[in-house]
Order: C-alpha cells, then structure tokens, then sequence
C-alpha cells in the first residue's frame, strides 16, 4: 500500500499535478490584490503577464536584481517590454534574460514600478481588478492600478557620486572627445547622461567613460557629465568643461550688402525689411543700425539664416530715425553697409509696446522680481544671494539683506524665485525659492525697517531635488490666495512623471507651506511632466500659464490644469510621444534658437514671453483658450532677457541676463533693469 502511494505521488510530480513553488517574492497589485503572474505557468520566451489569484507557484515568484531586472522562474526568464517599445500602450512578457534596456526596471518610492528605457509604469489593463486582467505598460497617472507591493527589492534612493575630472582630447571643428573618471554607486552605475549647457547630447553604459560628441565649429558649449543607476537616481553633475571648436575652414570672403533696405512706422513703432545677403558659407547675423549705434540684432544658426525684418520698438513720436543694416558670417567677416532708410515716427503711440527706459543696472544677475504695495521693486541677485530694494523713479537701490544658506551649482542654481505676501502691509512676509547644498526650497521671510529679518525664516518647502541645471524656480501666488512654484526636473526626467516627487512640477500651497486639502494627488503637486519650468502668470479668468524650457528642439507655453501631465521627458512640446492619451498639448512652441525663454507676465489678458537665447520678448493675444497675433519685439535689442513681470502702471518691467549666466559667480555680469510702456 506504502509502495503505492509513492509511486502515485511521483506519477504526479512527473505529471505536473503539484506546481512548483516559487523561488522569488509575490509582487502584489494594490487595487486586486492579486499577484503578477506569467500567463498559464508557461515557461517560454513571449509568454504574456497578468494578475492572477496569488498561489505561490513558481510563475509568481520574482526577484528584483541589483542591475533592475525582474527576474521569474528560479531567476531564469525576467520582465521583458515587447520590441522594445516606448510608448503607452506597451505589451509585457517573458523572455530570456538579455540585459536589455527593455529589460530594467525600477521600483519608485510611490509603489509604482517604472521601465527604465520608457518611463511608462507597470498598469494592469483598464484597471482591471479580475482574474488574467493583462498588465501592460501605460503613462505614469499615480493610480491604484499601477501600484504594487513586493519584498522582491526596494527602492534604490541613492544617487551615484559625482563623475570626477571630466577632460576632452581631439578637438576638431566638428568633433570632441568627452571623458571621466567613473562614479560611484550602492548598486552600480547604469548611464552616464552628456549634456552641454543644460541639454542632454547623449547617455552611454555605466561602463563607458567616454565618448565621441559631435559639435558646432566656433560655438562655445560648456560639457559635463551625470551619473545615472538602474533606479534612476542622478548624480549632481560634473565641473564644466568650456570648449570652442575652431571653424572647419578658414572665411574671409565678407557676406554681400543686405539690399532694398525699406522701413515702415506705425505710431512709435518702425518695421524694416531687407532682402538677404549671400556668402560663400553662410550669413549668421544682421546688425542694425539706428542713427549709427546698434539698435538690435537678428542672428540665425548654422542651418537656418537670420530673418530679413526687425521691429524697433518704444521710440519717440514725431521722431526722424535713419537705419542701415550690415550683415556677418560666423568668422565675424562684416559686409558693407546697406543703403540707407529714414523713417519719421507717428505723434503718438499707436502700438503694443510705446517706450522703454533704463530703470537700474546690476553687477549680478537680477532673477526673481516683485511690486512692493507703494511701487517700489524687490528684485534677488542670483548669484550674489542677496536682495535689492529699487525705486524705479529714482534708481536709488539699498541692499536689504543676504537670505541664509544659499549655494550655487556652478549653473543656474542660486537665489531665484520672488513673490510678495498679498498681506504685505501686516505681515511683511517675502516668499523666497532658493538652492542650498543639499536641496531646493521655499522659504518666507519678513522685510521689516527696509531690513530682512533673517530671524523670523520658516522653512516651507524642502527636498526638492538640485543639480547644476533645471532647478525651476519661479513663484507666483493666485487668485485662490495660494502659492505656485515651479520646479525643474534636476536632470532627471524621470522624476517630473513620479507623482510623489516634488520635481518637474507646478507645486501649490497654502502661504503657511501647508498642502492644500484639493490638491490631486494629496501631497504639493499641482502639475505634471515638465521639464524645466520657469515662467508662471495668471490671466483675468484666474487661469494658470507656464513657460517652460525644451531640451534642444522647442520650448512651450502651457496653460495649466488641476493634475494635468505635460508628456516630459516623452513629449518635448509637440515632438516625441505627444500622442500619448493623458498627455496635455502646449498652446505654443518655440524653437529654441528663437526662445529659451524665462519669465511671462500678463497684462490685459496679453501675454508677455522673456527670451534667453531668442534674445527678444514675445507678445501673445489670448482668445479663449489660444494664444494669437504672436509678434516678437526686441530681437537682438538687449540681448538675452530673463525676467518680465508686470509693473503697477501698466507696463511691465523686464530686466537682462547677458553675462555669466552659466557660471554661478558674483558680480561679474553687467546687466539692464528696464520699464516698458504699453500702448492699448
């Protein structure tokens, strides 16, 4: 009888009828409650994913490995993304472990799990509660459906160290190479990130330590290097290594004259247009003359020639004004003067933009700018870490203070943000986003006797993420009373779809730094999917808008909504996987030889855009819910702009950041604070 029972049991095991049982960890759906299952315990290379009642057999039993692999079947087979795709709706399987990027995974602190070549999160399908419910992969939305528990691994919240002695070597017109001393890291290195002045060129392994770049002859690009792991942590970047490629052949043949130069004038405002010069390699700019000092400058890039027109703008009225315009090529080769044009200006303004008058200079970079109630302006000083009391009809201008514990990141980080209490008669508090060494945050502080009491600081925000670029940094309050910042995605796009992260957002809060009882995700978060985020204005309808950097192909003007995701890092304004459904399109675009733009302001429901690299100020109509009868003024004026907010009678104020922009040093810029006059 003994004998036969034995042999009964082995017949099964030989038979199948007891499954194996798992080797590796239950990870477990939050709204079923049901396992991550291999579909019908098939042990085979395309066999799909699903939930599945948790039985502890083998086909749910995983095991999260230090390289970010989920691996299944006695750590044989792991989770796999069906050809590699990187757009929602995605397929999973099974397939034999390959250490493909396809392959990588990582388990975020929210309890969402997060394909590391996608950014799109594990979702069980139509979020699906039942029995053999696919699951798939689908934009991260923070819902209970993309929400798992597992021991199978934790989150990895520590970043690499800093890549050490980044160098260059074979510097050539059109090429470079890039190298490191390897990082660091608790698990391992899995990228490094290349990026020059705040744009990502390319990522490599984590075991490459160099790389071949391709660059722009005679452009200067300032390179550096983030260390990436498996769980998307970034390292805080490199130094930066300056290099300009000398021109791939030597020019010194000049443009030919720009010619029928003719000008217009409308109220006190003058439109010229020329028809393009040629040269033997290609036309980079126009220079335009006004009474014979330069009035502005239209530049164009290594492939796309300078536009043929200029608007002067904020001239006097009654006023005969003469202009010629000179062409160059990238070896700064000067052609001959055009003819000459003279336009009389009309006897009052009739235009947009009326006058402009030079209100202040700085030695440091002007950043965030505020009205105080009786007029006068508050503006910080990015890089000095202080902050200056002007009165724009004197220019008399008293340092009131230094805000404590500022750091620099050797790029854009510093004293940044500025807004004023709305109680500001009472309560003198002035709201203050700043990096520090370890972070990014908000902080309030009272101006009191022309003085900042740095005593009474409280802390409101902390623990949003730094790095040498994309620290965000503008603060507005609304209508509603509450706060909104901007934040940047510190170099890690990741971070800006994790709905727990405080980083690539428009965070809100209550002016105490509590989070507000209707924000979506319970937490500061406002909005979603952005990347470095700068700008932030509120129409007559109480509507938030948000200019926003790209990365090398277009920046964006979004009007923001309560939870909306803006697609980054896999929708850079209308590139990519702007397609994507949950993804909000952007009302405008901007190249970004055009714009890499900084501060909006409205006014009369008319949108106000300060440029950095379009070196030009946008105007922008908004009709319902569109931006219309876009005009640029100013292109090439006054250089790069960075701030415009808009002043108490009707203007705006709008101030320039020329120099050391990139570098974090003090007091070594000489820039411009202006009041523009606005016509109706």
């Amino acid at each position: 009888m003994l004998l036969a029972v034995v042999a009964a049991v082995i017949a099964m095991l030989v038979a199948g009828a007891v499954p194996a049982a798992a080797a590796g960890s239950a990870v477990v759906g939050v709204a079923s409650g049901r396992c991550l299952d291999v579909v019908g315990n098939v042990k085979t290379s395309g066999t799909g994913v699903n939930i599945y009642d948790c039985n502890g057999q083998a086909n749910q039993g995983w095991t999260f490995t230090s390289s970010g692999e989920f691996r299944v079947y006695d750590a044989t087979m792991c989770l796999d993304v069906v050809g590699q795709d990187t757009t929602a709706p995605a397929a999973l399987q099974i397939y034999t472990c390959n250490g493909g990027a396809n392959q990588k995974w990582r388990i975020n602190s929210d309890g969402t799990i997060a394909g590391v070549q996608s950014g799109l999160c594990l979702d069980v399908s139509g979020a699906g509660t039942a029995n053999s419910t696919l699951v798939g992969l689908w934009t991260c939305n923070g819902q209970a459906n993309q929400k798992w528990t597992t021991s199978a691994g934790s989150a990895d919240t520590q970043p690499p160290s800093v890549p050490g002695n980044p160098r260059v070597s074979g510097l050539v017109c059109d090429a470079v190479t890039f190298a490191w001393n390897a990082s660091t890291d608790n698990v391992g290195v899995a990228f490094y990130d290349v990026y020059h002045d705040g744009q990502l060129m390319k990522s490599v392994s984590g075991t490459t330590l160099s790389t071949g770049l391709t660059v722009v002859g005679g452009v200067t690009w300032g390179l550096y290097v983030n260390a990436r792991d498996a769980a998307g942590n970034v390292s805080q970047a490199s130094t930066t290594v300056p290099i300009t490629p000398p021109q791939c052949q030597a020019d010194t043949q000049p443009p030919s004259a720009p010619g029928q130069l003719r000008g217009s004038a409308s109220g006190t405002t003058v439109t010229l247009n020329w028809t393009a010069s040629t040269d033997d390699i290609g036309v980079r700019a126009y220079d335009i003359y006004r009474g014979g000092a330069k009035a502005g400058t239209v530049t164009g890039t290594a492939t796309t020639a300078p536009a043929t027109t200029f608007i002067d703008s904020g001239l006097a009225a009654n006023t005969g004004y003469q202009y010629y315009v000179v062409a160059r090529d990238a070896q700064a080769n000067v052609s001959a003067r055009s003819g000459t044009v003279t336009v009389t200006t009309g006897a009052a303004c009739a235009n947009p933009v009326c006058a402009v008058t030079q209100i202040a200079t700085d030695t440091d970079i002007p950043w965030g700018l505020a009205t105080l109630p009786d007029g006068t302006i508050l503006y910080t000083r990015r890089d000095a870490h202080d902050i200056v009391h002007l009165n724009p009809a004197s220019g008399a201008k008293t340092t009131v203070g230094t805000v404590p514990n500022v750091a620099n990141t050797d790029g854009e980080g510093g004293l940044l943000g500025l807004a004023v209490s709305s109680g500001f008669a009472s309560d003198h508090w002035l709201y203050i986003m700043h990096t520090t060494p370890a972070d990014n945050r908000i902080v309030r502080i009272k101006l009191e006797n022309d003085r900042l009491n740095t005593g009474t600081e409280q802390v409101l925000v902390s623990g949003i993420l730094r790095n040498k670029f994309h620290d965000g940094g503008r603060l507005r309050f609304g209508p509603d009373g509450k706060l909104y910042a901007s934040t940047g995605d510190a170099q890690n796009g990741d971070n800006a779809q994790n709905t727990s992260s405080l980083n690539g957002k428009i965070l809100r809060l209550n002016p105490d730094g509590t989070v507000p009882s209707d924000n979506p995700f319970g937490n500061y978060v406002w909005s979603y999917g952005h990347r470095n985020p700068q700008g932030l204005a509120f129409d007559s309808q109480g509507r938030l808008w948000e200019q926003e950097f790209g990365n090398s192909v277009m920046d964006e003007t979004n009007l923001i909504t309560r939870g909306g995701n803006y697609g980054w890092p896999a929708c850079e304004g209308t590139t990519g996987s702007c397609g994507t459904a949950g993804f909000i399109a952007p009302k405008h675009t901007y190249p970004t030889a055009d714009g890499s733009c900084s501060g909006i302001a409205i006014v009369r429901d008319v949108l106000y855009v300060a440029c950095e690299r379009g070196t030009r100020m946008y105007r922008e109509v908004i009709s319902g819910s569109d931006l219309t009868n876009v005009q640029a003024y100013f292109n090439g004026t006054y250089g790069r702009l960075r701030t415009v907010e808009p002043a108490p009678d009707g203007g705006l104020w709008l101030t320039t950041t020329n120099l050391g922009d990139k570098d974090s040093t003090p007091n070594n810029s000489d820039e411009k604070l202006l009041h523009v006059t606005l016509g109706s």
